[in-house]
């Protein structure tokens, strides 16, 4: 994979490969999401299996002053929606440049956004505007940290506490906690994410559990088990979803989500002690 790596970047100038104190780990630095994404999925069709982390802006030291990117934003949505893109670069630390009708039920907003607050904003976009919105951004300045703020994920995650293959019964009662991306038949292993909580905190779930088999039936009990459609990520999404606490793996078959640490009650006694640490 180093090897790979490399020799991509002797024809792509805007790649840099550095190694790293982990064994068998290295910091890819690239455009942004879609030029990273874009070698990976190639990666993955060569037939590499690999775990990506969430990704980072670039700081740098300037005038003995820790800064980072700024981004300039262009935005086209539909009157109706303003309101809520206004909102949502707000609380990414956006500030508002400009803004003015064009006409036909548009508005162009301009905003100055930090890169960070960016990583993961486009599926919320066009979520918001309905696939209506279009969104420019370039790089503007590298401008001073913006201090006590952490532009991750606001949901937590669907974690599986077991191994195994997934059921619909079980899936019937874990969709209510949040949105699933796994469906049943899936062979999921503890500590892989299965879906999107609806919480601000992560939820631990057993999603392998089959119904006990009786010779007891009750009327309108035997009807069939359905579960919502599951939502399949791309490559980019599952980049975009991830927080620092996990790992995008993927290989030839398939992109799956997992924690860093796999075993729950790891996982539960790191996230304490992170917690008294903030």
């Amino acid at each position: 994979l180093e090897d790979r790596l490399i020799r991509q970047t002797r024809t792509d100038v805007s790649l840099k490969v550095e190694p790293t104190d982990q064994l068998n780990a290295w910091t890819v630095s690239g455009r942004g999401e879609l030029h990273l994404s874009i070698l990976v999925e190639e990666l993955r069709r060569e037939g590499f299996e690999l775990q990506l982390s969430r990704p980072k802006v670039i700081y740098r030291e300037i005038d003995g002053t820790m800064c980072e990117p700024f981004e300039s934003v262009q935005v086209d949505t539909p009157d109706e929606y303003v309101g809520s893109v206004i909102d949502s670069l707000s609380q990414r630390k956006g500030e508002m440049q400009n803004m003015e009708s064009t006409g036909n039920g548009q508005t162009r907003l301009e905003f100055l956004v930090p890169s960070r607050g960016l990583i993961g904003y486009n599926n919320e976009f066009m979520s918001q505007t309905g696939g209506y919105g279009i969104m420019n951004h370039t790089f503007a300045a590298y401008k001073p940290v913006v201090k006590n703020w952490n532009p991750g994920r606001r949901n937590g995650a669907l974690v599986s506490i077991n191994q195994g293959q997934s059921t619909t019964y079980s899936l019937q009662s874990v969709e209510q906690r949040g949105e699933l991306f796994i469906g049943a038949g899936v062979e999921v292993y503890e500590g892989m994410i299965v879906g999107q909580s609806s919480r601000e905190r992560d939820i631990a779930v057993n999603v392998t559990k089959g119904k006990n088999l009786t010779n007891t039936r009750a009327a309108g009990k035997d009807h069939a088990a359905a579960i919502k459609t599951p939502k399949t990520l791309t490559l980019e999404e599952a980049i975009e979803f991830l927080n620092d606490d996990e790992y995008c793996e993927v290989t030839p078959e398939s992109i799956r989500l997992r924690k860093k640490i796999l075993n729950t009650s790891e996982r539960q006694k790191a996230d304490k002690k992170r917690n008294r640490t903030k």
